[in-house]
This record gives C-alpha cells, structure tokens and sequence, in this order.
C-alpha cells in the first residue's frame, strides 16, 4: 500500500488526457464490456505501448506550437489512446479497487453512476421511478472506455481499426464487445473551443502544483493529488490522505457524461426574453438584450470574457487575455447580483469568494478540494436551418462531458448535487430571492434570480436545455497499473 508521497509526479506513468489533456479535432469514447478474461489481459498487454503518456502529450503540444510559429500548412498528423475501467470492469477482472472506494459501499465509483444519476445528481427518470431516462446503451453494465483522439476522422478511423483488431473485435475470439462507440468532433472555423450554445469552454480548468509551469492570475492552484492519485492532496471527504494500492497510484477518476444540448430552443429563449436596459440603465437592442441575457446564464460572454469583470459590454481582447480572462472572484458581491446572477453557471460551478471570502464570523472555506480537470468535445451537426426557423431540435448535438478528480464525491458529485442543483446555493446571501438552479445544467425545475441586473428579484423559470443522455464513472489506471496489474494477473 503507498500512503500519498512528495515525489514529483512520473509524468510517463500518468495517462495523457488527465493533465494535459489528448491534442484533438476529433474524438472516439469507445465503451466496452469484457468477454474473455484472460484473453482480455493477454490483449491489454498490446495495447499499453500505444496508451499515450502525458510526458508524449506535452511533447505533442511542443510540435504543434513549433508547427503554428514556423506558419506551416495543415495539421500534425497525431493520435492519443487512452483506456479506463469501470468497477464493474474491475470485477469482471478479479482486481481488488477497495483502496479506489474510499467510501465504501456508498462511494459513486463502486454505486456507479447509473444508481447515482438518480439517488445524487438529479437525472429525469423513466416511468418506474428508479432508472435513469436514459439511452440504453447506458443502462447496461459498461466495463471500461477506450479513447481515441486525433486531427482528422482518417486518423482516429484507423487508429480504431487497430484498437479493434488488437481485441479481435466482432470476431469469435473477440475479448471485448463494443457497446456504443460515440464520436465528438471540436466544432469549425470560428467555434473552434466553442460549446454548441456558442459561448468559449475550457477556460477555467486548475491550475496543478507541480505540473504546470505557467501560473496566470485566477484560482489558487490545487495540489496534484486533486487530480492524482497517490500525491498531496488525494484525501477523503475529511480531509484525511488516502492510502492507495499500488497500482492505484498516479490515476485518475474519469466522470463521464452524455449531454444532449437544445440549442434552437435555448437560442429561441435569448431572444423572446431580450434584457432591455444593462445594469447601468442603457437601452438594449434586442439583440443586445438577447446577448446580455446568454452571457448573465452563463456567466461569460461568447467569447469567453467573464461577466464579473465586464458585465454589460463583451471584451473580445481580454476574452483572449490569459492573464485576464480567469482573474475575477466576485469580490465584495456577497450579496448582489448586479455583475454576475448567483446562479450564472461559472458562478455555480466555481463560486470563488462567495465561500472563500464568505461574511464574519465564517472562516474561509476552501473550494481547492471540489476542483476538477474537465476535458469532452462536442458531437452532433451545426444548427440547421430548419431547426433555426422552426425554433426545434431535429438532430441530436451536445457534448460528451468529461472530468478527471481523485475523488468523485468531492468533485463532480459534489458540483452536481450540492451546487448546481442546490436552489440556495450559494448560501451566504441573504436576499429575498433564492438564486435557483443552474440554468444549465441544474436538474429540477430550473429557475433563477438575478438575469436582469436591474430588478434582480425576478425570477425566470427555463426549460430543459441540457438533457443527461448517459454517463459511467471509471478509473484511469497508470502505465505501470495496466501493466503489471491489469493486464498481468
């Protein structure tokens, strides 16, 4: 067993998409169930030269920051693999995870988060009152997911069809069956980093003690071990170090979600409900009070400019400014709504000083330990324009969420259940008005105060414009786990 060293982290050991996060244009989830055991193991061993370290992924983004300096033509072909176990995979394989379940019986990762969905993160249930209203190749039992990113579908097609063959998929002696293979594709030209709503994603992931090497104004940094196994920081809910098994060290849990975006309805929402007037009492256009409005759900505008810092005229410069785009806390802002909505989903999901500068006599309460690495891509068509003029989705779209923590109940659980879809959340303020649900992803009767800056009583009620479709929570074991553990025993 090995109790959370101060070494530096083995940057070879650690699979590439948990720090530096796969290079991609393009990506497969590939879920997966075990046929065979032992053929499985035998399998695996093929596979782990080609699983993408994040030492390889920060030489990766070297030779695509030297290729955009030297102005050169296209892309650089590359591809990532990365491989991950559910508990239930880890079952099936006759591996002991106990030290990955500190929670014992209760904790998410053994639950999985077919039960979770609707005993913690409020998923829209099906008729019986106990399952989730899901797609149902998440409903079955998913024993591990295979990532594949690239630069082009060629590339992550072929790569496919290696991983495939490695496990003798769709053949007698196939070791895994593929249960649903969903691909993610970053959006084009100018949306490039933009969610399907439009508005720019990945802005405010943490920054890790340790690792990373550029620290900009913002959130304090996290320890490594919020997002790392084994090292400083990878503690229980009480605070206490996690004693991991060996092969459990330099990990990651991945949660996962399949989210399904309502993106003519939510454009159609911006603009029968315009803002008139911003906070300082100007008259909005329409489409002025249409962008406002977005930009005050969100808590940023499309650019990725924060409403904290620049509240009622987007900023495109500073929106590309690294040492500006994340540096606000919502200061002084207890309790008012006039920059930023308490229930603005950056605000939700990161709520800075509204718990680390809380009002005397509480101490500050820290967030550092509720952090996590978000990663995902987009998948489905461009809005058409038929579902444009008819203000309906007819094709599906959304993101394929995903986030890597040492601990689910601190991290994703957590933003989930105790902020996202806390009504009173955050809890200091003291204004008449609830905050409400995350507009976005809240689940429950989604409302919030505080969208008009002028008349921050109001409350807006919204429909549902995100739509958990699926999700899994699974383990992302080091080199050295998959090696001489998993595909050894």
């Amino acid at each position: 067993m090995t109790t959370p060293p101060a070494a530096p982290l083995d940057l070879k050991n650690i699979q590439g998409d948990i720090l530096s996060g796969l290079p991609k244009k393009t990506q497969y989830y590939i879920f997966f169930d075990i046929l065979d055991v032992t053929k499985f193991r035998s399998d695996l061993r093929k596979l782990v030269p080609i699983v993408k370290t994040v030492a390889q992924v920060l030489k990766d983004r070297k030779d695509i920051e030297d290729h955009k300096k030297q102005k050169l033509p296209g892309l650089i072909p590359l591809v990532g693999v990365n491989i991950s176990f559910s508990h239930l995979g880890f079952v099936k394989l006759g591996i002991d995870d106990s030290t990955l379940a500190v929670a014992g019986d209760t904790d998410p990762f053994k639950v999985g988060q077919k039960q979770d969905a609707i005993a913690n993160l409020g998923d829209p249930k099906k008729s019986d009152g106990t399952t989730p209203d899901w797609d149902d190749s998440f409903l079955q039992d998913l024993h591990g997911v295979i990532l594949i990113s690239g630069e082009s579908h060629a590339t992550i097609e072929k790569k496919k069809l290696e991983v495939e063959a490695i496990f003798d998929v769709k053949t007698p002696k196939a070791s895994i069956k593929e249960v649903i293979a969903i691909r993610g594709d970053v959006r084009p030209g100018d949306q490039d980093g933009h969610e399907h709503f439009g508005f720019l994603d990945g802005i405010s992931n943490p920054v890790v003690n340790g690792f990373d090497t550029v620290i900009n104004p913002g959130p304090k940094t996290v320890d490594p071990g919020v997002v790392v196994t084994g090292h400083t920081g990878d503690n229980d809910r009480s605070g206490n170090p996690v004693t991991r098994a060996d092969w459990a060290v330099d990990g990651s849990f991945l949660a996962f979600r399949y989210l399904f975006q309502q993106v003519p309805e939510f454009d159609d929402y911006l603009k029968t409900h315009p803002l008139t007037k911003d906070g300082n009492g100007k008259d909005l256009t329409p489409e002025e009070g249409s962008e406002l409005l977005g930009a005050r759900i969100v808590g940023r505008w499309k650019s990725g400019a924060p409403i904290d810092i620049t509240p009622f005229e987007d900023d495109p410069k500073l929106a590309v400014d690294p040492t500006r785009n994340n540096n606000f806390s919502f200061h002084g802002e207890i309790n008012s709504q006039l920059r930023c909505p308490f229930a603005a989903h950056v605000r939700k999901t990161n709520p800075r000083d509204d718990l680390e500068v809380p009002p005397p006599p509480t101490g500050s309460i820290s967030v550092q330990k509720n952090r996590i690495m978000r990663r995902g891509v987009q998948f489905g068509p461009e809005v058409t324009k038929e579902e444009k003029a008819a203000a309906k989705t007819q094709h599906s779209r959304g993101l394929l969420f995903a986030c890597y923590q040492t601990n689910i109940q601190n991290g994703f659980q957590f933003l989930q259940h105790s902020w996202a879809n806390n009504s009173n959340f955050p809890p200091f303020e003291t204004q008449a008005e609830a905050p409400g649900l995350d507009p976005l992803i809240g689940q429950g009767v989604r409302a919030m105060s505080g969208l008009d800056p002028l008349n921050e009583q109001t409350v807006l009620p919204f429909p549902e414009f995100i739509i958990p479709r699926g999700g899994e929570y699974f383990f992302s074991p080091s080199l050295k786990g998959l090696k001489d553990t998993i595909a050894s025993k």
